[in-house]
C-alpha cells in the first residue's frame, strides 16, 4: 500500500470559512483513509516557511486565495492544466520538490454544466476578476465549441495580461458590457464573502436568459444569487465548482475516487440537488 502523505492541507489566507474540511473527512471515512484534512491559514508572509514544511514531511492538499499563483510558481514540476492557468490549486509536496495541479478547471466545468443542464455550446460568457480562478475559467471556455468571453476586472494589469495569454477565447472588456451581452455571467472574485461587500455586478441589467455563477459560495447563498434569483434567472454559487474540484484532487492524492453522494451529503444537500436551484 502507498505510504499516506504526511499531512492533508488547505493552505490559504483566510480559510475559517472553507467547506472542504467537511465534505473532504467524509469521502476520507467513507474510503477507509485514516486521514484529516484541515484547513492551514496561512498568511503570505508565511507561505514560503509553510511550504518548506511540507516538503520536508511529505504534505498533500489544495491551495485558495490568496496562494494559487505563488505556489504555481514554487513548483518544481506542474501538470499541463496547471501550466496552462498558470496557477495551482493542489499540489505534492516532497524532499525532491512541489508537483502542481489544477483540478478548478474540472470543477469549473462540472458547475457550468449543472448550471445550465448540458455541455455550452456558442454562449459568450462574461467573466469579473483576473486571478487564478478566473484563468481556470478561460481555460475550460477554450474546450467549448464556439464559446467566447468578455473579461473585466479593476486593476487592468492583469486583466491584459489573462487576456493576451487567452486571446482565443478572450476579450477585454467592462462590467457594462457584460451585463449588456453576456450569456453566463462568472463571478471570479473574492467580492460576496461577505453580504456587506459591492456586488460584481447589477443583475438588474442582466437579459431574461442570462445564467450567473457566483465562484464564491455561501451555506444560503450568495448575496449575487439571491438577487439574481430573485430576478427569475437561473443561478448558482461555487458549491458545485468546490465539491467538483475537490473529488477531482482527491482521486489525484489517493489513486481512487471518492464517494460524491458522501461527499454532497456531508453538506446537507443531497446529490439531486447538485445543479443551480437553493
Amino acid at each position: 500500500m502507498t505510504p499516506l502523505p504526511g499531512r492533508l492541507v488547505l493552505l490559504g489566507h483566510p480559510v475559517s470559512h472553507s467547506l472542504s474540511p467537511v465534505f473532504q473527512n467524509a469521502a476520507l471515512d467513507a474510503a477507509g483513509i485514516g486521514m484529516r484534512y484541515e484547513a492551514l491559514d496561512t498568511p503570505p508572509g508565511l507561505l514560503h516557511v509553510t511550504l518548506d514544511e511540507a516538503k520536508a514531511d511529505g504534505w498533500v492538499g489544495n491551495v485558495t486565495v490568496p496562494h494559487k499563483e505563488s505556489v504555481f510558481a514554487r513548483c518544481s514540476e506542474v501538470s499541463p492544466i496547471a501550466k496552462r492557468v498558470g496557477a495551482v490549486n493542489t499540489f505534492r509536496a516532497s524532499r525532491h520538490g512541489l508537483v502542481g495541479h489544477n483540478t478548478d478547471v474540472e470543477g469549473f466545468r462540472e458547475a457550468i454544466e449543472a448550471l445550465l443542464g448540458r455541455q455550452p455550446v456558442n454562449l459568450e460568457f462574461g467573466v469579473i476578476g483576473a486571478g487564478g480562478s478566473a484563468a481556470a475559467v478561460l481555460a475550460a471556455i477554450e474546450g467549448w465549441p464556439e464559446c467566447k468571453a468578455l473579461v473585466a476586472n479593476r486593476g487592468p494589469d492583469r486583466l491584459h495580461a489573462l487576456v493576451e495569454r487567452f486571446s482565443s477565447v478572450a476579450q477585454t472588456s467592462d462590467v457594462d458590457e457584460i451585463a449588456g451581452r453576456a450569456d453566463v455571467v462568472v463571478n471570479a472574485t473574492s467580492l460576496g464573502l461577505r453580504d456587506e461587500d459591492d456586488l460584481p455586478i447589477d443583475v438588474r441589467r442582466l437579459a431574461n436568459h442570462t445564467a450567473v455563477l457566483d465562484l464564491v459560495y455561501s451555506a444560503r447563498g450568495t448575496r449575487l444569487v439571491r438577487e439574481a434569483e430573485n430576478r427569475g434567472l437561473r443561478a448558482a454559487d461555487g458549491l458545485s465548482m468546490l465539491v467538483g474540484q475537490g473529488a477531482a484532487a482527491f482521486e489525484w492524492w489517493f489513486g481512487v475516487s471518492p464517494n460524491r453522494d458522501v461527499m454532497w451529503r456531508s453538506l446537507g444537500r443531497p446529490p439531486s440537488t447538485r445543479s443551480a436551484s437553493h
